[in-house]
């Protein structure tokens, strides 16, 4: 029955933090919470076990590890035409399923070759899992609350990832090295359980729209799915600055503590973690390429301010400019990653398909394969040039959005 007319629902705590709703969304709030849970683990116990306890160098670690990651990418497409054959939930859980045996076999990973391929394995679950992902989020949530879903689901992947991050420094702190066994055990069973979680949820695929309007063609649909593809590029860097940039460029262009990236990274962790939701609800444009804009011009400026240290006679202002930078970051992160993400699943009518968000996918897979070399070429080149070419990047990234007017938009539903 509708409501009375001229009275309005009272606002819940809920609507205050811009959250969607929640109840009935159990599963699926824990399998991506757990999910990212190992993501976070990944990274630090790969390298301290392969380094530490098997006695690989450094060196050749990262090469087996980059190596591996670049042989995923393809998968990115497969997990695409393997979605429109079974559906995102059955990829995503097969995903999970596939990252566990990938860490379980670190376990018996000897030689350099054996790290390439665990990684392939586990960058294939990855990759498999993120292709699927977002086009899961239709599947399982109203297409009104879309965007605030994609926002609740990063700050999510943000407490997950600083979670399994704490609890894989944690353990090596109190047990040391010879926990890394068990660590590793312990994060192939939670890629098990976010798969469990996966696999017991149901699913009801979107009814499409019809698309208002003149009628577009395949080919126009294509070429602005690209423009998309390549406004992300930007986005997909930064996302790269704080595990590859941000690290070196504290420590050995400014001569900060090691601690510093650290900091930085925990201020960005609980930015983007507690107000995603608020601010993506009752802050950011309603319009997701608007939203684009706006956090391409502030992640612009961001990368500046990060480049302020360097400048001669600005060290004293080293840390006030990078907690400032750092700052910036976040708010352009919420603007930026909930709106790209509801653009990849609406700009076009096949956008939520198999093909679209392999190729979605693969831009993010393929700027995390090639950010570590780039970003290390352009700091050996000078301290401004990596946080130069980023900011340039992010203007021309919001000189573009303004295209991505979606031919295709979900209407909110009637109310009765």
């Amino acid at each position: 029955m509708s409501a009375p007319t001229g009275t309005r629902r009272p606002r819940t705590v809920a609507d205050r933090l811009g959250l969607p709703a929640l109840r009935g969304h159990g599963l699926f709030v824990t399998g991506n919470l757990i999910d990212s849970v190992g993501n976070g683990m990944l990274l630090p116990l790969g390298l301290l076990y392969f380094t530490e306890v098997l006695g690989v160098p450094l060196a050749r670690v990262g090469a087996a590890m980059t190596v591996g990651q670049a042989l995923a990418l393809p998968v990115t497409f497969l997990a695409g035409r393997l979605m429109d054959r079974v559906g995102p939930r059955r990829v995503v859980v097969w995903a999970n399923v596939l990252s566990a045996a990938g860490f379980a076999l670190f376990l018996l990973a000897r030689d350099p070759w054996h790290i390439a391929a665990v990684y392939v394995l586990v960058q294939a679950g990855i990759n498999m899992y993120f292709t699927a992902q977002r086009t899961l989020i239709t599947h399982v949530t109203r297409a009104e609350e879309r965007r605030a879903w994609f926002a609740f689901t990063g700050s999510l992947r943000n407490i997950g990832l600083a979670a399994g991050s704490a609890a894989a420094a944690g353990a090596l702190t109190v047990f040391g090295n010879g926990s890394l066994r068990w660590m590793i055990a312990a994060d192939a069973a939670t890629y098990l359980l976010a798969a469990a979680c996966f696999a017991a949820l149901p699913t009801t695929p979107p009814a499409p729209d019809a698309a208002p309007g003149a009628p577009v063609t395949r080919a126009d649909d294509t070429r602005r799915y690209l423009l998309l593809v390549a406004v992300n590029l930007p986005y997909v860097l930064a996302q790269a600055v704080l595990a590859v940039l941000v690290a070196v460029y504290t420590t050995r262009a400014l001569g900060l503590p090691a601690s510093a990236a650290s900091m930085l990274f925990v201020i960005n962790t609980v930015i983007v973690s507690a107000c995603s939701t608020v601010v993506t609800a009752h802050v950011a444009p309603k319009e997701p390429r608007r939203a684009v804009v706006a956090g391409y011009l502030i992640l612009s400026v961001a990368m500046a301010v990060f480049a302020l240290p360097a400048l001669p006679r600005a060290a004293a202002i080293a840390w006030v400019a990078l907690i400032a930078a750092i700052t910036l970051f976040s708010v352009a992160e919420i603007l930026l990653g909930p709106a790209l993400s509801e653009l990849s699943v609406s700009l076009t009518p096949q956008a939520a398909g198999g093909f679209t968000q392999g190729l979605y996918q693969f831009s993010w897979a393929a700027g995390m394969v090639a950010a570590p070399a780039l970003f290390t070429l352009l700091l050996e080149t000078g301290p401004l040039y990596p946080w130069g070419v980023e900011a340039a990047a992010c203007l021309i990234g919001a000189l573009a959005a303004p295209a991505l007017r979606a031919t295709h938009r979900h209407r909110r539903r009637n109310q009765s």
